[in-house]
């Protein structure tokens, strides 16, 4: 009984020394999961960081994502090219000490012209990479897509190209455009068609129409047979999946109808295959009248691939070469600088404006706070690459409040959009002739194929 009461003794002994040892002792901080209420508190409260924690905050770089198509199927000479419109974007912002003081990292990813691909990696920008905007996109597919992932995380985004209706008639505050609507373009196309019938009396009773089974594809045709019909002209759609190489059946079936005029709404390398397998064909440029894709005004790549291209016309979105200003004079100094081109695309001018507003939203701001940014973006006016640059339809001015279709929210009203033609083999971009409309004119358009 002695023993058992010396060893209580003991132990008891043991544990008031321990006490008195921690209270003595200096406190540590705390490590681990907080009280919930403590949490609720320390979240409600703002704290301010140690002065060399802000230092190093201030120090690391802004992350800005950008959408292009690096591969195939997507339109990879288009992709390349707001690629590097986008970089010297950052290298600008860079050499002018940043944004906000803090360096821009921009992260540039391959869409591959897949939606699947696009939401893939527009999850990627923002989850993994931390990006707090994105800029850039090419096809209409990858964006209507990926918009949704950047709705659902809040993230703000300026499309550069897309020109799906729907990109902004969903009215997210999110998503912004500084690319022409289908819609618009389509009307321009008509306008230019019933010009040549009506102004250059070119026979014109049936059109054919070649284009892509995407987003943009399809109701781009849509609208143009519709505007068509409505003008007296019979119009016949051909589609074809994104990235086609072989046209041989489509070229039958376009020879069997015998068109007076063709109109491709293919994008990318799948352009340039038709055109120079149409005219193979007997059916090319220097035979029907044709309006070419965009991509034809890349102008190495379009005599490499279409060597009987000459005469197409081609649709080219934004202002023409005259009346750039300085800021588009000095970006194609250096987008040529950079590839050797002898003309920056409209693509690419409008890939470097998509990064510029998204850092000149940041600015406004003063802050990365997407909420911040959006209210800045609809704010903005902006003298970029492409002219002043708004977004008058917003939360302040919406469509309704407007009068006008939701198609313009978040929308830039003004990209200007010419018809342009090749009228001797070997011709650069630059040297193209303006044929409509008349404002821009520098030539009558060549008419092929007419008696």
């Amino acid at each position: 009984m002695n023993r058992s009461r010396t060893l209580i003794w003991s132990a008891i002994a043991l544990s008031i020394l321990v006490l008195l040892l921690a209270a003595c002792a200096p406190q540590a901080e705390t490590v681990g999961e907080a009280e919930p209420a403590a949490e609720e508190e320390a979240a409600a409260a703002p704290t301010e960081a140690p002065a060399e924690e802000s230092d190093d905050m201030a120090m690391e770089p802004i992350k800005i994502g950008g959408l292009a198509p690096l591969s195939a199927p997507g339109a990879v000479v288009g992709g390349e090219a707001m690629r590097t419109a986008m970089m010297i974007a950052a290298d600008e912002l860079n050499a002018k000490g940043g944004v906000l003081g803090r360096p821009v990292e921009l992260i540039v990813v391959d869409t591959e012209g897949l939606p699947e691909r696009g939401t893939a990696v527009m999850e990627r920008l923002i989850n993994q990479d931390g990006v707090v905007g994105v800029g850039g996109g090419y096809h209409s597919s990858v964006c209507v897509a990926a918009k949704e992932v950047a709705h659902d995380n809040g993230t703000p985004v300026v499309f550069a190209e897309p020109w799906n209706d729907t990109v902004t008639s969903v009215m997210y505050d999110e998503i912004f455009r500084i690319a022409p609507l289908v819609s618009e373009v389509s009307l321009v196309d008509v306008k230019f068609i019933k010009s040549l019938r009506d102004d250059s009396g070119m026979e014109l009773e049936k059109l054919v129409i070649l284009t892509e089974n995407t987003d943009y594809g399809i109701p781009a045709a849509e609208e143009t047979q519709r505007l068509l019909e409505e003008e007296g002209i019979d119009t016949v759609t051909f589609s074809v999946d994104i990235g086609t190489q072989d046209f041989a059946g489509i070229i039958e079936r376009v020879k069997a109808e015998d068109p007076d005029m063709i109109v491709t709404l293919a994008t990318g390398e799948a352009s340039y295959n038709f055109t120079q397998q149409a005219a193979d064909a007997g059916i090319g440029p220097q035979d029907v009248p044709t309006m070419c894709n965009q991509v034809s005004l890349v102008s190495d790549a379009f005599w490499e691939n279409v060597p009987d291209g000459n005469y197409c016309f081609i649709r080219r979105v934004g202002l023409p070469r005259q009346l750039y200003n300085e800021t588009a004079i000095a970006l194609e100094a250096e987008y040529m600088e950079r590839t050797g081109k002898d003309d920056i695309e409209s693509y690419a001018i409008a890939s470097y404006d998509s990064i510029i507003l998204i850092a000149a939203a940041i600015e406004i701001a003063g802050s990365t706070d997407p909420a911040a940014m959006i209210t800045a973006l609809e704010n903005i006016n902006h003298e970029g690459a492409l002219g002043p640059i708004t977004f008058p339809i917003n939360r302040d001015n919406t469509p309704e409040q407007a009068g006008v279709d939701p198609k313009w929210w978040h929308q830039f009203p003004d990209p200007a959009i010419t018809i342009v033609q090749y009228q001797e083999a070997g011709q650069m971009a630059t040297e193209t002739t303006v044929v409509f409309p008349a404002t821009y004119q520098t030539g009558d358009p060549v008419i092929v194929g007419q008696e």
